[in-house]
């Protein structure tokens, strides 16, 4: 629970993701939340078997990522430290997207007028959170300057979220 509460003061920019060692079985715990939270949430916005392939694209994606960064970066060791720091952080920001879709039904139930703006504010706070998030793990690990974590940041998410979401619109 220690290690968790350290990485999630990650995600509020509190703590050096890369000052952290997470054993493999941390690891694939959170790749295993990953996965069974983002089902969830992709089967509530369209069908489960396309959010179920979304899901695992996204996955593939991400670890093909972090993977060909680590290699040109020639920090192969880090492959663990520098995917739970982002898994976790992502897993964060899916729990809130998961209260997000909760409190999107609430609205729809009760017939709130500005239910969409309210549903498009919260996806993009969490957008621009999640991307702040990674830029800072990748400033960490990497000692990029703002700019160019920020740049690779995007690119990691339009990777992870972008290629999955337009592959399966095919």
């Amino acid at each position: 629970m220690n290690l968790l509460l350290k990485y999630l003061s990650s995600c509020w920019f509190l703590n050096n993701p890369s000052d952290l060692v997470p054993p493999n079985s941390f690891m694939w715990k959170n790749v295993a939340f990953y996965l069974i939270s983002g089902m969830i949430v992709e089967g509530l916005i369209s069908d489960p078997a396309d959010g179920t392939l979304e899901v695992l694209g996204r996955i593939t994606m991400a670890f093909g990522s972090v993977a060909i960064l680590l290699l040109m970066e020639k920090k192969w060791g880090c492959f663990n430290q520098l995917y739970t720091s982002i898994f976790v952080c992502e897993n964060f920001i899916m729990t809130l997207a998961v209260s997000g879709e909760a409190l999107d039904y609430w609205l729809v139930l009760n017939h709130h007028p500005y239910r969409e703006e309210i549903g498009i504010g919260i996806a993009l706070f969490l957008v621009i959170w999640y991307i702040s998030i990674v830029s800072y793990i990748f400033r960490a690990f990497f000692s990029y300057p703002t700019s160019v974590s920020v740049v690779y940041a995007f690119s990691y998410f339009v990777l992870t979220y972008g290629i999955p979401m337009l592959l399966m619109d095919i």
